[in-house]
C-alpha cells in the first residue's frame, strides 16, 4: 500500500516537471508566431492604425484643374480696302518688274506699264497696228489710245514734230524716243520705261524691250520727245496717287 502512494507520488511530479519543462517552448512558439504579424502589420499602418494611404505623386496623374484659364482665339484681322489695293499694287508692279526687266518705284503709270506688257510678244507687220501685227508707230499710237485716250501723228517723223523735245537726261516713263540713220529723217520711235530700256516694234522681233545702251540704238538715237497730255495725266495721277 505504501508503495503504491510512493508511485503515484512519483508519477505526480514527473507529469508537473514534464510541464514546467515544456512552457519555455510554448511561449518561444508564440513569440515567434506573434513577430511576423506585428512585421506585416508595420508594412500596413493604415490598416491598423487608421492613418491615411501614403501615395507616391509619380505614380499617379495630376487631375486637370477646372480652374485653369482657358486660351482666348487669336482674333481675325481683315484688311482694308486699302491695304488690299496696296496688296494688289504692290504684285502687279513686281510682276511688271519681272516681265519688263525694270527696277521700278511703284509710282509709275500702271496702265502704261500693262498696255505694254500685253503688246509684248506681236510681230511686226508694217503699215499695221493690231495685235495680229504693228510696225512701230502702230505700237505706239495704240498704246497711247489704250492708255491715255490720246490720238497721235501716225508715222514716227510727224510724232516728232508734235511733241515737246527734251534731253536724254531728262527722259521719263511714257517719253517718246526717236532714231535715224546719220543725218537721214527720224525713221524708228518707241515708247521709254526706264532704266535706259524702251519698248518698241523691231523689225527683227515685233514688240519687244530693248535697252539703249545697245550699240546699234546707242548709235541711231537721235532724240526725245515728251507728249504733253499724257505727260500731264502722269503728273495729276501721281498726286491722285500719293494723297490716297
Amino acid at each position: 500500500m505504501k508503495n503504491s502512494f510512493l508511485y503515484c507520488l512519483a508519477a505526480g511530479s514527473l507529469a508537473l516537471s514534464f510541464f514546467f519543462d515544456r512552457s519555455p517552448d510554448a511561449s518561444f512558439t508564440s513569440r515567434a508566431t506573434a513577430a511576423p504579424v506585428v512585421a506585416e502589420a508595420s508594412l500596413f499602418p493604415a490598416l491598423t492604425m487608421n492613418e491615411p494611404v501614403l501615395v507616391l505623386p509619380a505614380l499617379v496623374a495630376a487631375p486637370a484643374k477646372a480652374t485653369d484659364p482657358v486660351p482666348a482665339p487669336k482674333p481675325v484681322v481683315v484688311p482694308t480696302e486699302a491695304e488690299l489695293a496696296a496688296s494688289r499694287d504692290s504684285l502687279a508692279y513686281n510682276y511688271y518688274a519681272q516681265t519688263l526687266g525694270l527696277h521700278l518705284a511703284f509710282d509709275e503709270n500702271k496702265d502704261l506699264l500693262r498696255s505694254v506688257t500685253d503688246w509684248l510678244g506681236t510681230p511686226y507687220r508694217y503699215g499695221n497696228n493690231s495685235r495680229k501685227g504693228t510696225d512701230c508707230s502702230g505700237f505706239v499710237t495704240r498704246v497711247f489710245r489704250e492708255v491715255y485716250g490720246i490720238t497721235l501723228q501716225r508715222s514716227s517723223r510727224s510724232m516728232f514734230s508734235t511733241t515737246k523735245h527734251i534731253a536724254k537726261s531728262e527722259m521719263q516713263t511714257g517719253d517718246l524716243v526717236f532714231f535715224r540713220h546719220g543725218k537721214g529723217p527720224i525713221y524708228h520711235v518707241g515708247i521709254y520705261l526706264k532704266n535706259g530700256k524702251f519698248a518698241h516694234s523691231a523689225t527683227n522681233g515685233g514688240v519687244m524691250v530693248s535697252s539703249l545702251k545697245q550699240a546699234y540704238y546707242q548709235r541711231n538715237f537721235y532724240a526725245a520727245g515728251r507728249v504733253r497730255a499724257a505727260a500731264a495725266a502722269d503728273a495729276e495721277a501721281a498726286v491722285e496717287e500719293s494723297v490716297n
